[in-house]
């Protein structure tokens, strides 16, 4: 594995335990509220100590939270890590009661329990210990590394923690200038999906507080719900970010859309603004414009950075549990220094944004979605079951993915070859952006809905339905077959199916299969697939009258067989146009009394052998077996 894909693994795998704090977060906020006054005094202590709880075993959570993502959910690994933690905890307290288990050492255990997994789940031991082969040999390892490794932490871990502490007397002694660059390089790396790495390294590494009671926090983040006034300068910039400056943003690419465009760029960003405002999920926003406009992203970086800087040198400390959003910010306002500043602050970048974003789009013409060049997002989230197949085969196909996990916003894929992967197909399936960090990891943009995505695919490949999944047939616009000008079509008589615009004159196969037949015109080609389905290709609409050679020329001939891409016939675009009533092209199933279920891909713009536009699910057969691909 290459060094971007282990700490792109990494990264999702610090993320996955940073679940468990809103809870805390909540429980929290809820505990300062009067339950005395309805007779449930006792709540309030019960809340607050719930709150306490998570942060007090929140290492051992950092441990099985690491070693589950960094071995993809393994049960054995999350065990070992656990084992680790008890043994570590063991040690230490007898050696040096003083040693506390940190996130540090949980991420540790997690880590070498995750990687120990990958490297020995398929050990073969002699025959009489054979036992402790495979996954059992795990936990075996990891408790062996935990004693050796909590031995060693009994002699050094005074000068680790004084080291700790020194580490945030240092980035503290940068002030805001160390604060814009963690802001700034905190952006950049939301790009590659590795900022849960710095993230880890400043709230829950940077500095040390010990509270009232004797209990020492390391980190801005246990640190602020520790109750350090000092701490929250490397969370409190980021909610002008969320709450302000990305809302800001898809107003802009809003205003922007072109007239006919707008109601849909609109429902679909005020969406993604709603989303980053209350939760602080940014990346739909973000990936609206990165591609397009990297420079720009490159000016948003400096800005965030810019909010850091300004909130940090105004004594604002703030923090949250999950992400700067505005659930977050109310709920740990109580816990804040000067937080309401954050607000005005806000809305002043928020302008700045506005302005800066709508002159840069309308000044170098930036495609940004609802733009004539742009990309056209459209209201997918009920449709995921139905546009999953398709995800799928343009990733590649289950015999291409190596390994599929999603974070909150993306998938984080290990692909067998890259070069499968139908970038185009995947934008028009939803995907706001395709990110390659070479090795065959790849990580897809899907928003929020990425987990709901993998587990439809993971669903589809479970299942092992028979399935025939199609590609375009040509370049142009893919539309419904009921907008074809022509009723036999139209009324889906000939069979069901979709239709295709042209923008160039060629036509190729949409599947694998054997040349039927072609028409004396050459206007018409029919496919039988290897499960028998019937495609019938017809281009244009009212053109078996003509018969002039000039029009219609076959590169195929029946009996032949076929592959997806494989071009079939040529023919003269602007003469067609002229003496056809219409262009619309229809690719229909003859025998649709064989398909179970349709899934069609959006209606847009698609190129020539584009795959994942369309997929049928066979029906099964009389003696009740389905077929075979």
């Amino acid at each position: 594995m290459n060094v971007l894909g282990r700490l792109q693994q990494l990264g999702r795998s610090f993320m996955l335990p940073m679940i468990a704090l809103p809870a805390a977060s909540i429980f929290l906020s809820l505990s300062v509220l009067p339950w005395d006054r309805i007779h449930l005094a006792q709540m309030a202590d019960y809340l607050a100590l719930a709150s306490q709880a998570i942060f007090t075993f929140l290492p051992y959570i950092f441990a099985i939270g690491v070693a589950l993502g960094m071995s993809g959910n393994a049960g054995t690994a999350g065990m070992a890590a656990l084992v680790a933690m008890f043994i570590y905890k063991g040690i230490t307290s007898a050696g040096n009661p003083d040693i506390e288990p940190t996130v540090m050492i949980g991420a540790i255990m997690g880590l070498v329990s995750g990687l120990s997994f990958e490297r020995f789940k398929n050990i073969k031991l002699p025959e009489y210990i054979q036992f402790f082969g495979g996954p059992r040999f795990v936990p075996l390892f990891v408790s062996v590394f935990a004693v050796i490794f909590s031995s060693l932490m009994v002699g050094a871990s005074d000068d680790i923690q004084s080291g700790l502490i020194r580490l945030g007397e240092i980035v503290d002694s940068a002030g805001g200038f160390g604060v814009f660059l963690y802001g700034f390089i905190h952006r950049i790396l939301v790009v590659f999906g590795l900022h849960h790495l710095l993230n880890h390294v400043f709230w829950f590494q940077v500095g040390g507080y010990t509270a009232p009671d004797g209990t020492v926090a390391f980190g801005d983040l246990p640190r602020f719900f520790a109750g350090d006034p000092t701490a929250g300068s490397y969370m409190a910039g980021l909610y002008p970010t969320m709450m302000f400056a990305l809302p800001a943003i898809a107003l802009a690419i809003i205003q922007e859309a072109r007239e006919d465009l707008k109601p849909k760029i609109r429902k679909t960003f005020l969406t993604a603004a709603l989303a980053s405002f209350l939760t602080g999920v940014t990346e739909p926003i973000e990936f609206a414009f990165l591609f397009v406009a990297p420079y720009l992203f490159v000016v948003h970086a400096l800005l965030s950075g810019v909010m850091m800087w300004v909130t940090y040198e105004l004594g604002i400390r703030h923090g949250f549990s999950f992400s700067a959003g505005a659930i977050d910010y109310v709920l740990n306002e109580h816990l804040a220094t000067r937080g309401w500043l954050i607000l005005p602050i806000g809305l002043v970048f928020g302008i700045i944004y506005y302005v800066l974003f709508r002159w840069a789009i309308r000044r170098f013409r930036i495609p940004t979605p609802g733009r004539e060049e742009g990309s056209q997002l459209d209201e997918w989230a009920g449709d995921i079951p139905y546009r999953a197949p398709l995800i799928l085969e343009a990733i590649g196909g289950k015999e291409n993915i190596v390994q599929m996990e999603a974070c909150i916003t993306r998938l984080r894929l290990k692909v067998s070859n890259e070069k499968q992967l139908d970038i185009n197909a995947l934008r028009n399936l939803g995907a706001a952006g395709v990110i390659r960090l070479g090795g065959g990891h790849v990580q897809v943009v899907f928003g929020t809905f990425s987990e709901l995505i993998k587990e439809e695919m993971n669903k589809v490949i479970r299942n092992g339905q028979s399935q025939v999944l199609f590609c375009s047939p040509m370049q142009g616009r893919m539309m419904p077959l009921e907008d074809v000008p022509d009723p036999i079509f139209a009324g889906k008589l000939v069979g069901q199916g979709v239709a295709f615009m042209p923008d160039k004159g060629e036509l190729v196969s949409p599947v694998k299969g054997t040349v039927l037949m072609i028409y004396p015109t050459m206007h018409a080609i029919g496919i039988r697939t290897d499960v028998g389905l019937d495609v019938l290709l017809h281009i244009g609409i009212e053109t078996s009258k003509l018969t002039d050679k000039g029009y219609f020329q076959a590169v195929v001939q029946e009996g032949e067989t076929v592959m997806p891409g494989q071009l079939l016939i040529r023919f003269d675009l602007n003469r067609v146009r002229k003496a056809s009533k219409s262009l619309a092209t229809p690719m229909v199933i003859t025998n649709s009394d064989m398909v179970k279920t349709w899934r069609f891909a959006p209606f847009k713009a698609v190129k020539k052998g584009q795959t994942s536009i369309m997929s049928v699910v066979l029906a099964e057969r009389d003696g009740g077996g389905r077929s075979d691909d």
